[in-house]
Parts: C-alpha cells; structure tokens; sequence
C-alpha cells in the first residue's frame, strides 16, 4: 500500500513539475517579445510585462528551484498542527 502511494507522489511530482516548466516558458515569451520590440511599441506591453509575465516567471522559477523547502515546510506545520489536536 504505501509504495503505491509513494508511486502516486512521484508521478504527482513530476507532473507538477512539467506543469511549472511550461509556465515559466509560456511566461517568458512575451517578456522576450517586450525586450526585443520597437522602442515605440514597448508602453503598450510594459504593464502586463511588469505586473504579470515578469511575477508569474519570477514565482515558477522559484517554485522549481526552492518548492521541495516550501513542501517541506508547509508538511512539518500541518503534521505540528494535527498532533496538538489530538491531544484535545
């Protein structure tokens, strides 16, 4: 039973992991697009560069780069937090 479930997290891993790849490529071809156009054109994509390619880039590459630190902390509060629980 438990190397079926440890099976399942991999696959959930690695399917998460593909899923913030994309983003971040998907993400970065406008920034790409932002850098290399004309001089005149770039107010018109400077907003929704700044505020939401740029984050949402900034964001995913964290998560691949620290996400197992964040997974990890958020697994150690939540084990914390059930076992005060049960001693209620």
């Amino acid at each position: 039973m438990a190397t079926s479930a440890n099976a399942a997290n991999i696959v959930n891993r690695g399917i998460t992991r593909s899923i913030f790849r994309w983003i971040h490529l998907v993400f970065s071809i406008p920034i790409l697009g932002y850098i290399y156009s004309p001089f005149d054109k770039i107010p018109n994509y400077a907003p929704a560069t700044r505020y939401v390619f740029v984050p949402v880039m900034i964001l995913s590459g964290l998560w691949m780069w620290k996400g197992h630190v964040v997974r990890r902390l958020i697994s150690k509060r939540s084990a914390v937090g059930s076992g005060s629980y049960a001693n209620l």
